[in-house]
């Protein structure tokens, strides 16, 4: 018997800047090509009017203002989220015609620790997609070494003056009490970012699954590297080095890790400099802090064309990702789809992603000589690029991905009905 299509309401902040984004339209295609009515939304779809984007606006403005007394400095501004300030969706007509609700990332004055309770209240089942920790700490998107969200948070790093009943330990009490119900289910795209949603003390009798972002095979594929690097303009007979970063001088990048790398690498092949260049693609602030780099660089700028991006993905020899913490980025997932091997830090979903020395090489944490190994191994190895395509085959694919939302949404709805 054929199962019934589903009604998917799909909310994410914003659709397209950020990996989290990004990753949430990525689902929603596939699951309207697996046969499921999905709407996705996000903060300007809620806003209709002029008025309403105003207060959407202010919600933003009003959550940095309230973190502000407390923010130990202006470094990590960004890296807490009160969740104060949201809207109630509750009411949204498509919400109440869904059998499914399904967040991601809704920080930003766009859904409250409030505002999520309300969700959960309906009495439906409400999944929610981890990109980063936020979900269960008292406020930090990433803890680092800290490990205050396995107990009651308190003590945080992140603000001025840590205590042991701060603003974190308050809003872990929020969360606790907000995020209890069973209705509430878990995803995560990485088993590591799993095991800290496991450990912690908001999440922990939570049924969480990981599975990964989806991807769109045919978007972004190998292509003969020859005929694509003379489509963009590039030197046939030179390597490429690919470093992709919305912001490519953040400091959770890693930058400063590739550029010693590149020295390191360069030093032990001085004859293979004239024959290699660096490719970056991202926001660069600076583009005269390029020029001390021991390699040319190419500065791409930001690409927003997906089309465009699998090219250059396809046309570099090797992509090198230096960030200290991540989840399951989709940068690594894309360059393996285009057959291109990835060269990153053990750090976060990463070693799940690179097989070591198979379809690239995963390096020590933070050690910018294992990571110029890294690139050395990898463009001695270019073989590897047909392992990466093929891991991408299997745990990638559009369809495979949705069919694993699927059983996991029909199996909460299995629960409710029998409850």
């Amino acid at each position: 018997m054929a199962i019934k299509p589903l009604r998917i309401a799909l909310l994410t902040y914003h659709k397209e800047n950020g990996g989290a984004g990004i990753a949430c339209g990525r689902l929603a295609e596939a699951l309207r090509n697996a046969g499921h009515e999905v709407t996705y939304l996000d903060a300007a779809d809620v806003a209709k009017n002029t008025f309403q984007k105003a207060i959407a606006w202010l919600r933003f403005i009003l959550e940095r203002l309230y973190f502000l007394g407390h923010e130990r400095d202006k470094s990590i501004r960004f890296l807490f989220n009160p969740g104060i300030f949201g809207q109630d969706l509750s009411t949204h007509p498509a919400l109440v015609q869904a059998d499914i609700i399904h967040i991601h990332w809704v920080n930003f004055g766009f859904l409250g620790i409030g505002d999520i309770r309300k969700l959960i209240g309906m009495g439906k089942p409400v999944f929610w997609t981890l990109h980063d920790m936020w979900a269960f700490t008292g406020g930090c998107h990433h803890s680092g070494s800290c490990t205050r969200y396995e107990e009651n948070c308190g003590q945080c790093p992140f603000l001025k003056s840590p205590a042991y009943t701060d603003l974190s330990h308050q809003l872990w009490g929020k969360k606790w009490m907000a995020f209890r119900s069973n209705n509430l289910k878990i995803i995560t795209c990485s088993e590591w970012l799993g095991a800290k949603a496991k450990s912690s003390s908001i999440l922990s009798n939570h049924e969480i699954q990981s599975i990964p972002n989806a991807l769109d095979l045919q978007k972004f594929a190998p292509v003969q590297k020859t005929m694509i690097k003379t489509n963009l303009g590039l030197d046939i007979h030179k390597k490429y080095i690919l470093f992709v970063a919305m912001r490519a001088f953040a400091p959770a990048k890693g930058f400063s890790y590739l550029k010693q790398a590149i020295d390191l690498w360069v030093k032990n092949n001085p004859e293979s400099k004239r024959k290699t260049e660096l490719l970056v693609i991202g926001e660069i602030q600076n583009p005269a802090a390029f020029e001390a780099l021991a390699l040319p660089a190419r500065l791409v700028g930001k690409l927003t064309d997906s089309k465009k991006m699998a090219e250059y993905y396809a046309a570099a020899d090797v992509f090198v990702t230096p960030s200290l913490e991540e989840n399951l980025p989709n940068t690594i997932m894309e360059a393996m789809a285009c057959g291109t091997p990835c060269v990153g830090f053990h750090v976060g979903g990463i070693p799940e992603m690179i097989d070591h020395q198979i379809n690239g090489y995963v390096a020590k944490p933070l050690n910018a000589e294992d990571l110029a190994d890294g690139i050395q191994w990898t463009l001695q190895h270019p073989e590897a690029g047909q392992a990466a395509r093929k891991k991408a085959e299997t745990n990638y694919a559009a369809l495979i991905v949705a069919q694993k939302h699927v059983d996991f949404y029909q199996k909460a709805l299995a629960e409710i009905a029998h409850a």
